[in-house]
């Protein structure tokens, strides 16, 4: 069972263009060492800029683990389309997966395929081999799963050599075949490696796990990541569906009312994407109705730190 298995900026700003209004702000939010957040006008979706070139991307995006393995059953497949179009259609953007996922790469492809391809699509992948000779091969594999011309995102999942593969990951990202290079971990595993690489290699995302519950990241690897102007994708914001589980039932607190929230799914997703080191958080679901909820919580208002604070502690009490 996983996360969701649960019960434009305007052409002128005043008399500044638009590309010298972004700039301008981009500078300002990297002084600041950090990318605060923003809402499209479309919508009012929260965004944030990737640190290292300033592209906006919604708070809340797609994570694939278990959900879109599917292997090859059509009537999956499609469901699983009808996931991503709902995604798509509520102004997401980022896409994750892994060739760690079973058949979600194919499953992704198929979705991306019935739907034309969507020119909004973020592209994460990931490449997952011991073998570095292999890396290219596989990363290969996976593009040619998705139909995409080139990934917008590759990271070394879980760290597996990622001595050999970042530099790799580097030649390309500099030959324009892909855009941007990344880590990942999970669980809380490696954080004393994650911090290493943060603060030795040129890397512009890194990934890790962060919810209500587990909140290590909060001492050290986020402020590193505001520090070394890097973008967090937070993964396993439900813990799998596990926080979520835990809360069914129990009445939401008068906190989630100031915040626009409609059940403990955007309470958790509004807690991870509120920190300001984060750029996007990824649950995966199997359901329309519940990438549209997650999706809404892009949506509003969002916690400041008191607040942040004080849900943490109500949730921990439960």
């Amino acid at each position: 069972m996983n996360d969701a298995d649960r019960p434009e900026l305007p052409a002128r700003v005043g008399a500044m263009p638009r590309r010298a209004w972004l700039a301008t702000a981009a500078a300002a939010a990297l002084a600041a060492g950090a990318w605060p957040a923003s809402r499209a006008a479309a919508g009012d979706l929260i965004t944030r800029a990737i640190p290292s070139s300033g592209e906006a991307l919604p708070v809340v995006g797609l994570g694939s683990w278990i959900t879109f393995n599917v292997g090859n059953d059509p009537a999956a497949r499609d469901s699983s389309a009808e996931v991503v179009r709902a995604f798509f259609a509520a102004g997401g953007r980022m896409i994750d997966s892994s060739p760690m996922y079973g058949s979600s790469q194919p499953t992704i492809g198929h979705a991306l395929a019935k739907l034309k391809h969507p020119a909004a699509l973020f592209s994460a992948e990931k490449v997952w081999i011991g073998d570095v000779a292999g890396g290219a091969a596989q990363m290969e594999a996976s593009r040619l799963h998705w139909g995409v011309t080139r990934f917008d995102l590759m990271q070394v999942h879980n760290l597996l050599a990622w001595r050999e593969h970042l530099p790799r990951l580097f030649e390309m990202k500099a030959a324009g075949r892909l855009r941007y290079v990344g880590i990942t971990t999970s669980e809380g595993r490696r954080h004393a490696e994650i911090e290493n690489v943060m603060r030795t290699q040129p890397i512009d995302f890194v990934q890790i796990s962060y919810n209500l519950l587990d909140r290590e990241v909060e001492q050290r690897i986020l402020p590193l990541a505001q520090e070394r102007r890097i973008a967090v994708i937070v993964n396993r914001p439900f813990r799998e569906g596990a926080l979520l589980r835990s809360l069914r039932g129990r009445p939401l607190p008068g906190w989630a009312a100031e915040i626009g929230c409609d059940g403990w799914a955007q309470a958790a997703l509004k807690f991870a994407v509120s920190h300001p080191a984060v750029t996007c958080a990824i649950p995966a679901t199997r359901q329309v109705a519940h990438v549209r909820q997650n999706m809404g919580a892009a949506r509003g208002p969002l916690p400041d730190a008191a607040l942040r604070a004080r849900m943490a502690a109500d949730v921990a009490a439960m």
